[in-house]
């Protein structure tokens, strides 16, 4: 999955200058008094704390490019700041003030200018300053936001993302004369998606003229008819479009898809767009009517049946490197790294040998690419040369590096750990050596106290060996007994690696006097496409036994408590704790969950990526010969609820489209009726997760509340 950055609206001057900008955002990181002498990690202090990300490095390697994100609790909102930091003299300067949001910071070619989105206008539009941040221009005035913009390599052009009107789903449109009518009308799937009802309005890539004057309104390169996303909804990742070095192509990602076969399939290509022609070529597959001898050096076409997304061109635009899945249906098949070659048509999968994902791929040179990689519960920069197609895992260490940049040979990573936010690091590309380049949250770090992360290896039922992190609480003492939590990871093929949560911290949870139980169980990628690909059709099974042989494992230490258990989770793994609640005989005190599948019956008609439930469940519920689904849905969580008997936190979102509302109060009730301690927190204007930040600290008080009184 993706980072989502939380945006705020704020109305700032028009573009004739008559008004006054607004009083900047107040932003107070300093811990007070009380905070410091405590020394630890508390919701209030974690919301003190910098958010930095979107860097790059300038063209001549000298300086470091990012923005950062800080918040005002009382007013429940942030702002997004640029900043710049000379990589020899590590000073860092804020180019942009706290009155506006300034996102998506881009070097010009020559890196004498940045080019960013800013809102500081009433409406997200595209804006440019000198690399010290004198002289902000804005360089387009378009009718609606803009979504994502890349400026050509020659400077000459533009791509740039807007939502368009495609169809009309409205009844106040349908029924002109039914102005205050308001209900929605469809014909197919989807009607909804991730958090927002589909109205008709699509994300399009346009591509028009730039010059000295800005941004000139372009061509919508995916069709004024199309009803469909680019890039791919839901998250509209702004890297699956790139130009070609000389500006003269775009490569973007795009799912051609409509209704029930956009619900039940993943199966996106890359499509690449010729300025001077205006055709477009479909470099996976022949586009329909095109000559056939386009496509037909690919492999065959069902070895990339799935996504395929994120392309990259090398610097001599002969090549596109960018990852594919061969699954349709299945998100997390392995994404391989392929490279397309763009006068044969030829691809080449350099990651056959590599039973690992692949992301962020950033070229060097012609013949090497560099790229991320989850291995072992971590995140590592590999590299490998066409040539040669042997993977070299580069750096090493308990890390998750979750992006990189580079210029020439300087790379700067974005690093986090269980123990620490984001900080930029320097990549030594002879041996992978890190640096810390950065010290955005040092003032948090130097007064707050973080516990011990151990590295434990757990044997399972079936003679496997999974990593567990296990997390102690500051100034941990071996001779006292500790309240212990396992933790259940969402996804459900989504690692527990060394990141660091605003909301799910293994810190957060440790500093409130807890163990923290986290195990890499099956299904999550990192160990293997075999070890991942356990859970699908086996919900639970060997990957519910692997909870319980991680906690079991830890619960034998004299430190832990198995008095005094708790079980937490989203998302699937709030699924988990719905499970785990009718089958855990007694070993937990509490449980909590966050956005959970109760029942998969109601869950295969409420969600709407159907290809997830299709690849995870089997099949649908109805489907009386699929000995796979039928098991899947005979272990529905909401079967076993006559077991319960443990009190029960339940977190949703109104907004969450993904597993509905409605699977949280499925649950809420079975437990109330049964006459469990059972509590209810619903969040009306949050979806899958709780962003907002009061939002959040509430959520942390709920949750810390629930378990001080249950479990400690």
């Amino acid at each position: 999955m993706k980072k989502i950055l939380l945006m705020m609206a704020i109305a700032a001057v028009g573009l004739g200058g008559c008004n006054k900008r607004p009083e900047p955002l107040k932003i107070d990181n300093a811990l007070t008094a009380e905070e410091i002498a405590a020394g630890r990690l508390t919701p209030e202090v974690m919301w003190k704390m910098s958010r930095a990300g979107g860097s790059s490095i300038s063209p001549d390697g000298t300086t470091l490019l990012y923005q950062q994100t800080d918040y005002n609790m009382a007013e429940n909102r942030g702002v997004t700041t640029i900043w710049v930091e000379d990589l020899a003299s590590k000073a860092v300067t804020r180019l942009t003030d706290n009155t506006s949001n300034n996102v998506s910071p881009k070097w010009s070619a020559d890196g004498s200018r940045i080019y960013f989105l800013s809102d500081r206008s009433g409406s997200m539009q595209v804006w440019e300053m000198t690399a010290a941040g004198a002289n902000a221009k804005q360089l387009s005035d378009l009718d609606k936001d803009i979504e994502g913009f890349g400026v050509s390599p020659k400077g000459d052009k533009a791509w740039y993302v807007q939502r368009i009107q495609v169809a009309d789903r409205r009844s106040s449109d349908v029924y002109k004369d039914m102005d205050k009518s308001k209900a929605r009308i469809y014909d197919d799937l989807m009607a909804r998606h991730w958090d927002y009802w589909d109205e008709g309005e699509y994300m399009h890539i346009f591509v028009g003229d730039f010059g000295p004057e800005g941004i000139k309104p372009g061509v919508d390169i995916i069709g004024a008819e199309a009803a469909w996303d680019a890039p791919l909804a839901p998250y509209f990742d702004m890297a699956e479009i790139a130009w070609s070095n000389a500006g003269d192509k775009l490569a973007y990602t795009c799912k051609p898809l409509t209704g029930t076969a956009y619900a039940v399939s993943t199966d996106s290509d890359i499509f690449v767009y010729d300025l001077a022609t205006g055709e477009t070529k479909n470099i996976c597959k022949p586009l329909t009517g095109n000559s056939a001898a386009e496509g037909e050096a690919c492999l065959d076409l069902a070895e990339m049946a799935g996504y395929d997304k994120y392309p990259v061109w090398s610097p001599d635009d002969r090549k596109i490197a960018f990852l594919s899945q061969r699954r349709a249906g299945n998100e997390s098949d392995k994404a391989r790294l392929f490279v397309y070659d763009c006068a044969t048509a030829d691809m080449q999968d350099l990651t056959a040998d590599f039973d690992y994902n692949a992301m962020n791929v950033v070229w060097s040179g012609n013949d090497r690419l560099y790229f991320i990689a989850p291995i072992e519960a971590t995140h590592q920069i590999c590299r490998v040369a066409p040539s040669v197609g042997e993977v070299e895992v580069l750096t090493k260490g308990d890390h998750d590096i979750n992006a990189f940049t580079m210029a020439g040979e300087t790379i700067a990573a974005e690093l986090c750990t269980i123990s620490m936010a984001t900080e930029f690091f320097d990549v030594n590309p002879a041996d992978g050596t890190l640096t810390q380049i950065s010290a955005i949250n040092k003032p948090v770090y130097d007064h707050i106290k973080m516990g011990e992360v151990q590295k434990r290896w757990v044997t399972t039922t079936d003679g496997k060996q999974m990593l567990t992190w296990v997390i102690l609480p500051p100034d941990f003492d071996p001779a006292k007994k500790y309240p212990t939590l396992l933790y259940c990871q969402g996804g459900p093929q989504s690692v527990v690696s060394q990141f660091w949560s605003y909301r799910w911290n293994f810190q957060l949870m440790a500093a409130q006097g807890y163990i923290v139980v986290a195990p890499n169980r099956r299904g999550l990628p990192s160990f293997g496409q075999e070890w991942l690909d356990q859970i699908s059709g086996d919900y639970s099974g060997q990957n519910i036994r692997d909870y319980l042989a991680a906690i079991d494992d830890v619960a034998k230490e004299p430190w832990a408590d198995e008095t005094r258990m708790g079980c937490v989770g989203a998302s699937y793994g709030g699924y988990s704790v719905y499970f785990l609640a009718g089958c855990h005989e007694k070993r937990f005190k509490a449980f909590i969950a966050h956005c959970g599948i109760f029942d998969f019956d109601s869950m295969y008609g409420e969600t709407e990526e159907l290809f997830f439930v299709n690849n995870d469940y089997g099949g649908p519920y109805w489907d009386t010969k699929n000995a796979t689904a039928q098991r899947s849905y005979a272990n529905s969580p909401h079967k076993f609820v006559s077991k319960w008997d443990t009190p029960i936190l339940i977190f949703t979102g109104e907004k969450d489209f993904r597993i509905p509302y409605t699977q949280s109060l499925e649950a809420f009730t079975a437990a109330r009726v049964l006459g469990i301690p059972a509590r209810l927190v619903a969040f009306e204007n949050e979806a899958h997760q709780v962003f907002k930040p009061q939002n959040a600290l509430v959520w942390n008080r709920e949750f810390f509340g629930w378990l001080d009184k249950y479990v400690k």
